[in-house]
């Protein structure tokens, strides 16, 4: 008997993961000494009561965690949520609107699983932003979906506007991906822009996945987000899912606790998918992941250097490489002129390791890769090594 290689088949629409194709480009990994500022991985040092709140349930390690997380963590969500966006009373049932996840990466890939089914006969579209978070592609395609790459309305670091797409296309949308703050470019969706992807999301009806995960990580003033958005328009949360982590907010990216907050009914079903393949949250984890999202003077702390590194990063660069302060996240979209070129003069010369834009995005037909120009460069180191690293970055790039 020969089995087909199905996925194998789908794999292969796939390019390698962005840190993968860093790899190869660069002949290998990081050393240990390396300034590695092509991941976004938070190195603030995580609040004290991680530590405080594990060892006081050290003594759950030997329960089986439930598939949708314990109440008391999907309360504290849900109120965490009400205080953030100024909800009504009742706008979030903690009991059927909140599921607890293992970090957003899983989620943002597996609700493609859970929505994506036949539209009218045809295959599923997806659509998502170019450039993109690489998870939106590969949840898509292995979903049996076919990946719509949406430009942004007012080029390459701005947001796109799904409402303006023909309606063909938006019939055959089974799942659309909004990132704001957005990853790479930081660039914000205001609240008008919002309201108009719910109501396209709710007039097609398909789901609308708004990964908001650098929400809590802003320069000038809190980014707008989706709930509110439904909040003021009254109809509940029908079609939309909002994604959050603790990963970044409280810079925790190893705990993996992440959350997805919206339409009961969609829910529902991410939640019995979930119960196949879905890792649930360890019980001590969980109680860390509660009490952190009822704190808010860590984030606050780490919200005030992250603006102090964007200072240095704007004393430094200057009007240089295309520079501006990103409304959120902690990403520098610095255009090059050849990201790729970039990446391998930075890391033979400086050993520093920052990601190419175009291995964020997808080649468009008319315009090439919004990217290619792109380097990704993460603040997430301390304000010394930031510094230090943004002068090596000036000096060997020049411009």
């Amino acid at each position: 008997m020969t089995i087909a290689p199905h996925l194998d088949a789908r794999l292969d629409g796939l390019p390698d993961y962005p840190f993968a194709r860093l790899a190869k480009l660069l002949g290998g990994p990081a050393r240990p000494d390396s300034i590695v500022m092509s991941i976004g991985e938070p190195q603030h040092r995580p609040p004290a009561l991680v530590a405080e709140v594990l060892a006081a349930n050290a003594s759950l390690w030997g329960k089986y965690p439930p598939a949708n997380g314990p109440a008391e963590l999907r309360q504290a969500v849900a109120d965490w949520a009400g205080r953030r966006y100024g909800l009504p009373q009742g706008l979030i049932d903690p009991e059927k609107a909140v599921l607890p996840v293992a970090g957003t990466r899983e989620a943002l890939y597996l609700i493609a699983q859970t929505v994506c089914g036949d539209r009218g006969g045809q295959r599923p579209l997806v659509l998502l932003p170019n450039p993109f978070y690489q998870v939106y592609a590969g949840a898509a395609v292995m979903a049996g979906a076919d990946p719509v790459f949406v430009p942004g309305a007012d080029g390459p670091a701005s947001q796109p506007d799904f409402s303006t797409l023909p309606p063909d296309i938006l019939d055959r949308t089974a799942l659309a991906y909004v990132c704001s703050p957005a990853n790479p470019q930081g660039s914000v969706a205001d609240a008008a822009l919002l309201e108009r992807q719910v109501q396209t999301a709710r007039r097609h009806g398909f789901v609308l996945a708004v990964d908001e995960c650098y929400s809590e990580i802003w320069d000038k003033a809190p980014p707008p987000g989706v709930l509110s958005i439904c909040a003021a328009l009254g109809e509940g949360l029908g079609n939309v899912l909002m994604f959050n982590s603790l990963s970044k907010r409280s810079s925790v990216p190893g705990l993996r606790s992440g959350i997805v907050v919206g339409d009961e009914k969609v829910i529902h079903a991410f939640a019995r998918l979930r119960s196949y393949g879905g890792a649930a949250t360890p019980l001590p984890i969980a109680a860390v992941a509660a009490a952190l999202w009822r704190d808010e003077a860590h984030v606050r702390e780490s919200g005030d250097l992250y603006r102090a590194k964007l200072d240095v990063a704007e004393r430094i660069l200057g009007q240089r490489f295309g520079f501006y302060r990103p409304a959120g996240g902690f990403f520098l979209w610095l255009d090059v002129g050849d990201g790729e070129a970039a990446a391998v003069k930075l890391w033979r010369e400086g050993d520093m390791r920052v990601l190419p834009g175009a291995y964020l995005a997808a080649e468009d037909s008319e315009e090439g890769n919004p990217g290619s120009r792109f380097i990704r460069v993460a603040l997430v180191h301390d304000l010394a090594t930031t510094e230090a690293a943004l002068a090596r970055l000036a000096a060997i790039l020049g411009g």
